[in-house]
């Protein structure tokens, strides 16, 4: 049960990030963006074509790194997978959702048309690398290492925590020490307010589409280092992303990683009960969201209405 939980915090981390960017959005937006999902397979992919076409190409070396699975490539891929999927994300709000925005278009409308976003980029990546699964780098699997407990856990894995844990503290330094981190904060409680007090809204929605969009680059990139990359599995992950931002609170970004975690752990303990198959893990964390939001229906952090 204790490795379970280990594993748990490990599969929250990476829902954590996600829900992250899904929340700011939500808080500054209003609006439910059913591609987020799909920015962490486009980051996923992006990382794949970098690692094993073009830096292959430019012979660059990828000997592997001490204990890990990876090398110089990843190295260098990954944060350009990050700023990738940050330019894509601020794209689409800028052919789309900025327009329907202009139009005062609902909510529903805005959702819909994320999910016609989502549809799309689910394709080209169907059309561009298939069906099948793929790895950063088949056959360098590293051994796990015992710990203590009878814990047994890979050394990406404990990387993939430690850069976790060290985006979200970043996140939030940014949000409480920085001019535009307040602002961002100062504009999710009251768009309207921050404007008339001369808010640049407009470059707060803009750093907020950034950053959500390479926080879900760096989930769907850590998960492919942990599990496997496959075309559907933004589409998986959106589910779990949208539980762990109602869990902790909407427009709550610790509500959000905290909600993550919870997901995360409750999903993989869920497979120590007899007679619960692996494939049931979503329905039983949606159980325990409901049973939550039934004594805390504001979610975790959230503020209850007066």
């Amino acid at each position: 049960m204790l490795e379970l939980a280990v594993y748990g915090v490990l599969l929250g981390s990476i829902i954590a990030l996600g829900a992250i960017g899904l929340t700011l959005i939500y808080g500054i937006l209003r609006f439910a963006n059913f591609a987020h999902g799909e920015l962490m397979t486009v980051g996923a992919y992006v990382v794949l074509f970098l690692v094993t076409d073009f830096f292959v190409w430019m012979r660059i070396p990828d000997t592997t790194l001490g204990p890990f699975s990876f090398g110089y490539r990843m190295l260098l891929s990954f944060p350009l997978g990050m700023l990738f999927v940050a330019c894509l994300a601020v794209f689409i709000n800028k052919i789309l959702i900025a327009p329907l925005k202009s139009r005062n278009s609902g909510s529903v409308v805005l959702a819909i048309s994320s999910l016609g976003v989502s549809f799309i980029l689910r394709s080209i990546i169907f059309i561009i690398w298939g069906a099948d699964f793929h790895y950063y780098n088949p056959g360098k699997m590293r051994p796990a290492i015992a710990l203590p407990l009878g814990i047994n856990i890979r050394p990406d894995q404990i990387l993939i925590l430690i850069i976790v844990f060290s985006l979200v503290f970043s996140l939030h330094i940014f949000l409480t020490k920085t001019r535009m981190g307040k602002a961002m904060r100062a504009t999710s409680d009251n768009l309207e307010l921050a404007w008339i007090t001369g808010i640049d809204t407009d470059k707060v929605i803009l750093w907020t589409w950034c950053i959500g969009g390479a926080l879900a680059a760096a989930g769907g990139i850590l998960y492919g280092i942990d599990v496997q990359l496959r075309p559907g599995m933004g589409w998986h992950f959106i589910l779990p992303l949208f539980a762990a931002t109602i869990l902790g609170g909407i427009g709550n970004v610790y509500g959000a990683f905290l909600g993550g975690m919870v997901i995360g752990i409750v999903q993989q303990l869920s497979t120590a009960i007899p007679y619960i198959q692996p494939t049931y893990k979503p329905a039983v964390a949606f159980i325990i969201m409901i049973v939550i939001l039934l004594f805390r229906p504001q979610g975790i952090f959230g503020q209850a209405k007066k």
